[in-house]
């Protein structure tokens, strides 16, 4: 039900970005977050529980959509990408620091409440910082706020630089004048151009998810015991130390991004996770035929872990740093949350038949389909796919533009 809302909410929150800006976006998810870690923590039967799991998933999903889109609006284009991968740093490391906080209550009176109930803080503590934060300049002038923007924008660049910015995004209003100022779902898939550019971001979207990142992250301690760990105990000790491995591997990837590039880390990270699979499948395979004598657990568990270590500096903030950035102003939120809601129902999906799939085929063979996908992955990445490392908004549009429509003889190439 939390990721059924987080689907609701990356579908709105495109259409809430563009219409209302990204600030308010942000506390919007803030308020529907911490309503919902209220309404689970208070629930008096599981109904309403569930209710409250939706409001959660709700606020996620609009969040998932504002804060890369967020981020790159005010970043230096020659930093964007490690700022993006900030936003992921941020939700890997979350995700282990929700280990330990459960962990600290597992002793005390009413566990489940407590743990469901103290997720409301950050949303609350968000808020509360939000609202010393500015509106995206891209955003201002969108909406013709020229002032604000101005105001916003000399707090990023010095003076040469922001005439720069101030000119090109004057331009760039005056253009979004000349057409429809208000865009809709259907005109994403009438211009050539937009279509392309959408098509890579879900793509790269529905990729993440189904390589099996959720799945590791949702079923690692079951993924444990199925390699033959039967402690529940030492089970969730090597969960913890998969989710470490994630948000130290997210680190990496806030440095790789804007050196050696968003293409050239996907593929390389998408390299790295077929190699880490057929590890983890082999293992599982070997240990239902009894064939490693007692290892195949341990070369299980490597497995898993080179899956993350590959997976969380590449796989994990490509495709959210490449979605913030390669739509044009009038349609970034409302692709950016057309491709959340991809990346949402693809977890969805993964996340509901993995167990399912695990019983009827083996855990070995379902990890080698996720092999299989990821090199399905790296074929879509390199044919459609740009690199976008140290591009402005202009420069990415005009790649767009230039596979669409053909190149101009006069003008150089972007196409990479």
């Amino acid at each position: 039900m939390a990721v059924l809302g987080a689907i609701v909410g990356a579908a709105a929150g495109g259409w809430i970005n563009d219409a209302y800006g990204r600030k308010k976006a942000t506390l919007l998810a803030d308020v529907v977050f911490a309503l919902g870690a209220a309404v689970m923590a208070a629930a008096p039967d599981p109904y309403i529980l569930i209710a409250g799991r939706f409001l959660v998933g709700m606020g996620v999903g609009v969040a998932s959509v504002t804060a890369p889109v967020y981020i790159a609006e005010a970043s230096p284009s020659e930093i964007r990408g490690g700022l993006v991968s900030t936003n992921v740093l941020m939700i890997t490391f979350g995700q282990f620091l929700s280990y330990l906080v459960n962990l600290a209550f597992t002793q005390v009176p009413g566990t489940w409440r407590w743990m469901l109930g103290v997720s409301g803080v950050p949303a609350v503590i968000q808020f509360v910082f939000m609202l010393f934060l500015p509106e995206s300049p891209r955003w201002l002038f969108m909406k013709d706020e020229k002032s604000k923007a101005i105001a916003v924008l000399s707090k990023i660049y010095d003076f040469p630089r922001l005439e720069d910015e101030i000119d090109y995004l004057s331009s760039q209003l005056e253009e979004e004048k000349l057409k429809k100022t208000n865009v809709s779902y259907m005109d994403v898939f009438k211009s050539k151009e937009i279509r392309l550019a959408f098509l890579a971001g879900a793509g790269l979207q529905a990729f993440q998810q189904f390589t099996g990142i959720n799945t590791v992250m949702y079923y690692s301690p079951t993924i444990v015991q199925m390699a033959g760990f039967r402690s529940n105990q030492l089970a969730l000790l090597l969960s913890l130390i998969v989710a470490a491995m994630n948000a130290a591997g997210t680190v990496l990837g806030i440095y790789l991004i804007d050196h050696a590039g968003r293409k050239k880390l996907a593929i390389s990270s998408l390299s790295g996770v077929i190699v880490s699979l057929a590890i983890l499948s082999g293992a599982l395979f070997a240990g239902q035929y009894g064939l490693t004598n007692g290892l195949d657990g341990w070369i299980a568990v490597i497995g898993l872990a080179l899956y993350i270590a590959f997976f969380s500096p590449g796989m994990g903030p490509v495709p959210w740093t490449v979605n913030s950035e390669i739509y044009p102003e009038a349609y970034r939120g409302l692709c950016g949350g057309m491709s959340a809601t991809v990346n949402w129902v693809s977890n969805l999906i993964v996340a509901q038949t993995f167990l399912s799939l695990a019983e009827v085929a083996g855990t070995g063979l379902t990890f080698l389909i996720f092999a299989a996908i990821a090199v399905l992955a790296i074929v879509f990445i390199v044919v459609y796919v740009p690199e976008t490392q140290g591009l402005t908004f202009e420069e990415v549009e005009r790649i767009w533009k230039e596979r669409a429509c053909g190149r101009d003889p006069n003008t150089e190439s972007l196409l990479a």
